[in-house]
């Protein structure tokens, strides 16, 4: 079963357990159980045994010892849900969010704060997504917006800015992979740098993406199960479904504000927060690539899950001495952590199992299968950036992996165009990262999606289920802006096509809105 069309059952079921039930846990679970069975020859000793084994290597491995990026991850959450309790409990949310009312005036301003925000904060998707969260939530919770709206307008900022931004984790590890791909192709056109630059404007679905999201911010445009969100937030109050169990980074219990918190309760420790992390992510990659190294070099090799947990824990310590010198009363230093602590617990448990389901899929090589239809498919070639567009959206979408995806079709892209025609090599690649983020939005195991979700206080299946329709409009745009590629080999058209075909979706979704 392993390498064929059966590997896809897993991840097949378990989005139609999403789609069908709601039930994150329950959907995941299924996913691993029935995954490791397979991996196992339907042996149930040896699947259960699998299952507590692909548990074991989030934290330990035999080979490499304690795995501190999945620890020191899980500890940034834990730390970044004492940060929300303490930025509540010193009052500065409240006051933050008083401040913004006399400047952002109203709902479509306050979605567009947060937009911009997402596009400003380039690099690193996950610091990106936690990091937005904390600053735009108190504004547009002040508005009666939806968290499902803000989870969908972080998810569909961070990943697109962040992978067409050279200077970003993301980028640091394209170029990188893309040098290497280069030098065993004999590609000689362009250095890895450069190829990189020419690439992002063939990126059809980073753009598409971030137009659609300030699109739908300044339109207020909701499709599908958002307008139910976003009404239930405008005439009810309600950010997110009460009758939803947990949402990941929502307080379980209320903690009492100060009253004489003040805005900087709130901007000295998410200022510390960036500072810290974005500073100890230059020093983590110096350290790594030694003196003499270029900033590109830095980003290649920094050590971004050392670098949040640190900056996390500067920025929690921060917040405590604000939190310590404000006059009485204050609320309980013990239950700010406890209901900090407690807040991320279900981001914890969504992000473990689909780390649990993304490796037994990787065993399964569920991807190396869909690369491999590539491979073997015969096409018209001008077609190949849509092809793989396809394929690596596919492959994203059942695995939760942008880079995962990256690192499979990324080579396959290269390899595929340097035998039929070299001139097809960047806009192959780049239809490898187009894809992948695309699929990515539509994941509810990718990484990305959770924290999202997580950074919002959103519920996770909800924020899948209202993203999807977006997604499937920037997914759209760029199909049609690759099969204008193939078609004339001109890539500002092609990339013109696909931002007016954006536009186009959501001027008509307008004119019906407001012609019912």
């Amino acid at each position: 079963m392993v390498g064929t069309i059966y590997s896809l059952i897993p991840a097949v079921l378990m989005l139609v357990l999403v789609m069908s039930t709601r039930k994150i846990y329950l959907s995941l679970g299924t996913g691993i159980i029935v995954g490791a069975f397979m991996l196992q020859d339907f042996n149930v000793v040896d699947s259960v045994v699998e299952v507590w084994t692909v548990f074991l290597n989030i934290f330990y491995t035999s080979e490499d010892g304690l795995s501190f990026g999945s620890i020191y991850l899980l500890s940034f959450l834990l730390l970044l849900g004492v940060l929300t309790a303490i930025l509540t409990a010193t009052g500065g949310s409240r006051a933050f969010g008083r401040y913004a009312t006399t400047h952002v005036k109203s709902r479509r301003g306050a979605q567009l704060l947060a937009a911009t925000l997402g596009v400003i904060i380039f690099i690193d998707d996950y610091f990106n997504a936690l990091a937005v969260g904390q600053v735009a939530r108190p504004v547009t919770d002040r508005y009666h917006i939806s968290r499902a709206k803000l989870a969908y307008i972080i998810d569909s900022t961070s990943a697109p800015i962040t992978v067409i931004s050279p200077i970003s984790s993301w980028g640091a590890y394209i170029i990188g992979t893309m040098g290497s791909i280069f030098a065993s192709t004999a590609y000689i056109d362009y250095g890895a740098f450069e190829g990189f630059i020419r690439m992002i404007p063939l990126n059809m679905y980073a753009f598409s993406s971030i137009l659609l999201v300030f699109l739908v911010a300044a339109f207020n445009l909701n499709v599908g199960a958002m307008r139910v969100h976003e009404k239930r937030a405008m005439k009810e109050h309600q950010l997110f479904d009460p009758a939803r169990g947990s949402i990941a980074g929502e307080l379980k219990e209320d903690v009492d504000p100060h009253d004489e918190g003040k805005m900087y309760h709130l901007i000295v420790p998410i200022v510390t927060l960036i500072i810290a992390t974005v500073g100890l992510m230059i020093y983590t990659g110096r350290v790594e690539a030694g003196s003499g190294a270029t900033i590109l070099d830095i980003f290649a090799a920094t050590d971004v899950n050392l670098s949040l947990f640190l900056g996390g824990l500067i920025s929690v310590i921060v917040g405590f001495i604000l939190f310590a010198n404000q006059s009485s009363p204050k609320a309980d230093f013990m239950r700010v952590i406890s209901q900090g602590l407690k807040s991320m617990l279900p981001a914890i448990y969504i992000l473990v199992l689909a780390w649990m389901i993304g490796d037994i899929i990787g065993a399964l090589e569920t991807g190396q299968f869909l690369a491999g239809l590539v491979e073997s498919a015969s096409f018209n070639i001008n077609y190949l950036p849509l092809i793989i567009f396809l394929i690596a959206g596919f492959m994203a979408l059942s695995t939760g992996t942008s880079w995962g995806t990256f690192g499979i079709m990324l080579p396959i892209a290269a390899q595929i165009a340097m035998t039929v025609d070299a001139t097809l090599v960047l806009p192959a690649m780049s239809a490898v990262l187009a894809g992948s983020v695309f699929g990515d939005h539509c994941s509810p195991i990718s990484d990305t999606t959770i924290l999202s979700s997580t950074g919002a206080g959103a519920n996770h299946i909800d924020h899948v289920l209202t993203q999807l329709p977006y997604a499937l409009i920037g997914g759209l745009s760029s199909i049609v802006g690759y099969v204008v590629f193939a078609t004339t080999q001109t890539v500002l058209l092609s990339l013109s096509v696909s931002l007016i075909v954006v536009s186009f979706v959501v001027v008509i979704m307008y004119w019906i809105k407001h012609n019912k």
